[in-house]
């Protein structure tokens, strides 16, 4: 078994990254403004950009993450578009149905909000796991 190539996890993380940004601005500034802003204006809050900063670098950590966890699992499964969907599914519900559902469950987060984001973050975080298992060579 060989070791994982961390330049190569990073570099096709920050593109997975890329692609979740990309895919969070769209839904949540765009598609989503005006359900955000009825949340912020319910819970009295504000988004400047500090959070804005704070969400883009997560994005990429979040790609790194999903990128690491293909090449983690990479050797048990092979290499390719099968074994990034399997990483994908991983991230999606740890980082993206545990965090979208406790919000929901303890009010912050309407129901409609949740699984609009939950059902997204399913395509973004394949979409963006597959190009940064493209990057990625041992």
């Amino acid at each position: 078994m060989s070791k994982i190539n961390i330049g190569r996890v990073i570099m096709g993380g920050l593109l997975a990254g890329l692609i979740i940004n990309i895919f969070e601005y769209v839904l949540n500034a765009i598609v989503l403004a005006s359900q955000w802003q009825d949340v912020q204006s319910a819970h009295g809050l504000t988004m400047g950009t500090n959070e804005i900063i704070w969400f883009n670098v997560l994005g990429f950590l979040l790609g790194i993450v999903a990128v690491w966890t293909y090449a983690a699992i990479r050797p048990r499964f092979g290499a390719g578009v099968k074994t990034a969907i399997f990483a994908a599914l991983l991230t999606w519900v740890t980082a993206y149905v545990f965090c979208d559902a406790m919000p929901t469950i303890v009010g912050l987060f309407p129901l409609q909000l949740m699984l609009t984001m939950v059902g997204v973050g399913l395509i973004e975080i394949i979409v963006a796991t597959i190009a940064g298992a493209w990057l990625y060579k041992e």
